[in-house]
């Protein structure tokens, strides 16, 4: 039911496009333009390619990114994150965590959902040829970054807890918690490094969890 309601009022703010050309990638949009791509065919067979461009780079931080959608190469829609577009069959969804996209799916009036295909120059794209090419070295990498969130939240969560139980009015009741692991100023620094980059590594596969990801963002 709540699914429904934000998702009406996602297709509520979506205003009309310009007709404007979809400019291709370039390679220094590496990290601040998402590009997927979407094909589907009605019931006369003919084919519509469907183009979402999310240029989040500048204002990511400032609630106003928008989508936009564009259909056989022009303009057809814009809506601010997160996203929902009518296209052929279904509904295409639009949404980003701090580190970039999380969501970029064609869900179709039967409930299926696929993810769009991400534009082969797109760091997204580069991600993906890495896990048609190498899907061992894919995996590997992709439970190395939950392992990395995992773990950061874990010391996230057990200095919290030190620093909550610390008062003696506190400590009295619950008891005085302390943290397995202490670290110095520069392994808090190369923690949050790292943790950044297993975020950003997720994103480009738009993976997203509100334990892991929800934290780290």
């Amino acid at each position: 039911m709540l699914k429904e309601w934000r998702q009406r009022r996602a297709l509520q703010r979506v205003k009309p496009g310009d007709g404007r050309e979809l400019k291709r990638f370039r390679w220094w949009q590496q990290f601040s333009r998402g590009l997927f791509y979407l094909r589907t065919a009605d019931a006369t067979g003919r084919w519509t390619v469907y183009a979402v461009d999310v240029r989040h780079g500048q204002n990511q931080g400032s609630g106003n990114v928008k989508a936009e959608l564009y259909v056989d190469g022009r303009q057809h829609a814009v809506c601010r994150l997160p996203a929902v577009f009518r296209v052929e069959g279904g509904t295409v969804e639009v949404s980003m965590s701090g580190f970039g996209l999380k969501r970029c799916h064609y869900v179709t009036d039967e409930g299926d959902e696929h993810q769009l295909t991400p534009d082969p120059a797109s760091a997204e794209g580069r991600r993906a040829n890495l896990a048609r090419r190498h899907p061992t070295l894919s995996r590997v990498i992709g439970c190395f970054s939950a392992v990395v969130l995992a773990t950061a939240l874990v010391l996230l969560v057990s200095q919290v807890a030190e620093k909550l139980t610390e008062p003696p009015e506190i400590a009295q009741h619950v008891g005085a918690l302390t943290a397995p692991v202490h670290l110095s100023v520069w392994m808090n620094i190369a923690v949050v490094l790292v943790t950044l980059a297993a975020s950003t590594e997720r994103a480009l596969r738009l993976r997203y969890s509100r334990l892991l990801d929800g934290g780290a963002g």
